[in-house]
């Protein structure tokens, strides 16, 4: 881990305001300087807003953006708690490529769907761009849970990019397994910002950066490894 700024707000709609120029920048300048961009979206509450503020930017070429979640459920893209699915239907229209983690082949077996989403992420030219992470009460990090998993997505071959996890306990919002970006094909990313909101999740984030790389928390670990310089969005409500 290299620097870290935080960067606070009041509410949800000024830090998704922010937080969306912040990625349009990212985007753009990628675009200039290679002809494209690769940007990771996180799921959860925080995508609609991030995505609706973002996609009033009038700067982006759409079509030169490829997106991907940063994990996904093992679910079909028509089910609500498929993250490929928020992302299509928030950005489909405007164009931009939508890669998705999860085939409908591979389902029913989530280590044969991570490897399935290694081989999707494999068809990529080059690390992302940018990373956009949020985190959860307990720490987790895309679909980077505490549990038996963890190791695995955490300190797999640096060629690895990709790991099929099976959380336990199972959430109770979404009890399902899942595909998730490994450590190490996040902290490659040019770019990495997390995106959080609540006075618990920044104990719980504060703690786990303190930690470090001896954390018990994905997200420490995970934020330990980067070296890139890394923003922290943090909203009260």
């Amino acid at each position: 881990m290299d620097e870290i700024e935080w960067w606070e707000f009041d509410t949800l709609a000024e830090l998704a305001e922010q937080v969306s120029g912040d990625i349009g920048f990212v985007i753009e300048s990628a675009v200039e300087a290679h002809g494209g961009a690769r940007v990771a979206l996180p799921g959860g509450r925080m995508i609609e807003p991030l995505a609706k503020a973002l996609l009033k930017s009038k700067g982006i070429v759409w079509p030169k953006v490829t997106i991907l979640p940063t994990d996904d459920r093992l679910v079909p893209a028509s089910d609500p708690l498929s993250n490929f699915g928020k992302l299509h239907k928030l950005f489909g229209s405007k164009g931009a490529q939508l890669h998705a983690l999860t085939d409908d082949a591979s389902l029913g077996d989530y280590q044969a769907a991570g490897r399935a989403a290694e081989a999707r992420l494999n068809e990529l030219d080059g690390p992302l761009d940018l990373v956009c992470l949020g985190m959860g009460e307990d720490g987790h990090t895309a679909s980077i849970f505490p549990g038996p998993d963890m190791e695995r997505a955490l300190s797999g071959p640096k060629q690895r990019l990709a790991v099929g996890v099976r959380p336990d306990p199972m959430p109770a919002d979404a009890p399902v397994d899942r595909v998730t970006l490994t450590a190490a094909a996040l902290t490659a990313a040019r770019t990495v910002m997390v995106v959080i909101s609540g006075a618990d999740k920044r104990q719980v984030l504060e703690r786990a950066i303190k930690d470090g790389p001896l954390s018990q928390l994905p997200i420490g670990r995970v934020i330990a490894a980067i070296v890139a310089p890394i923003d922290i969005f943090w909203s009260a409500e």
